[in-house]
């Protein structure tokens, strides 16, 4: 979850900063939640397993598969799925504290011949061959691509033909005016936030078939004090890694992050595929 302001840094340089909170504060997710309702007192970070395993359903992931998890944040989602599918899966992320956590993690459970972690850009795979890859997640990533046409581009290439990509992310409602969709995207640090449509057309465009797209704004984004609610549970932790303050000033920026609403901004699972020919 980006709950960041906007500032002069390399991409993988501002994840070098936000993302050792979310790893002590979600159990290494960098995404968010998915809970039934406002009762719904599951654990944030097993929401966040939930939405995970929403995404491993639409790709329909098997033991055996190759799965790029392109983004891949502190490494939880991409170890979740090889512990619950079977699948091999390769995490790349352009930052090297994430690539980093995300190795470790791997190690510790056993996993490192099934799981990598490689800090680079899902937009230059190069060393990646055509039709490496069975599925591809990402999950709150393609956002903050400084070219999209170009990493679908990429996306698209190493993705086997007849395999599925599913991503996650936040989109904005189409009743919003256009005059107000740049002052959100600047005020979240959302650089395309865009209606779902605006995402399934450069999808097409980098020649994905639409399969299904699912807006679940309300059990995600629309369930910010949750989020607060977690940070002052998690309190002695986030304290103990990083300061009182720290804990203060994630909390202060996720209500603020959260403030728009679900009215405004929605979150949308959208799962496309490569045709076969």
């Amino acid at each position: 979850m980006s709950t960041t302001t906007a500032q002069p840094l390399h991409e993988g340089e501002r994840w070098d900063q936000s993302s050792p909170v979310s790893d002590v504060f979600n159990e290494g997710q960098a995404h968010l939640s998915y809970w039934y309702g406002p009762d719904d007192d599951t654990p944030m970070a097993e929401a966040s397993r939930r939405l995970t395993r929403k995404v491993v359903d639409a790709l329909g992931v098997r033991a055996g598969q190759r799965v790029l998890d392109a983004g891949c944040g502190p490494g939880g989602p991409a170890l979740l799925v090889t512990e619950e599918t079977g699948a091999d899966v390769t995490g790349v992320t352009v930052s090297r504290f994430e690539a980093g956590a995300g190795t470790q993690k791997a190690s510790a459970r056993g996993l490192s011949d099934r799981v990598r972690f490689e800090h680079g850009d899902y937009a230059e795979l190069g060393h990646h061959a055509d039709g490496s890859f069975d599925a591809v997640m990402a999950m709150e990533s393609l956002q903050y691509a400084p070219d999209l046409p170009r990493a679908l581009a990429e996306l698209f290439r190493v993705l086997r033909p007849g395999g599925a990509l599913t991503m996650t992310d936040y989109t904005l409602a189409a009743r919003v005016p256009p005059a107000e969709r740049d002052e959100l995207a600047e005020k979240l640090t959302l650089p395309h936030l865009q209606p779902v449509e605006g995402w399934l057309e450069v999808l097409r465009e980098a020649g994905f078939r639409v399969e299904e797209y699912t807006q679940c704004g309300p059990r995600v984004f629309g369930l910010g004090a949750k989020y607060v609610e977690a940070a002052e549970e998690g309190r002695d932790a986030l304290r103990a890694a990083f300061g009182e303050e720290a804990v203060a000033g994630l909390k202060e920026a996720m209500s603020d992050f959260f403030s728009p609403g679900a009215e405004r901004i929605e979150y949308s699972i959208v799962t496309v595929r490569r045709p076969r020919v």
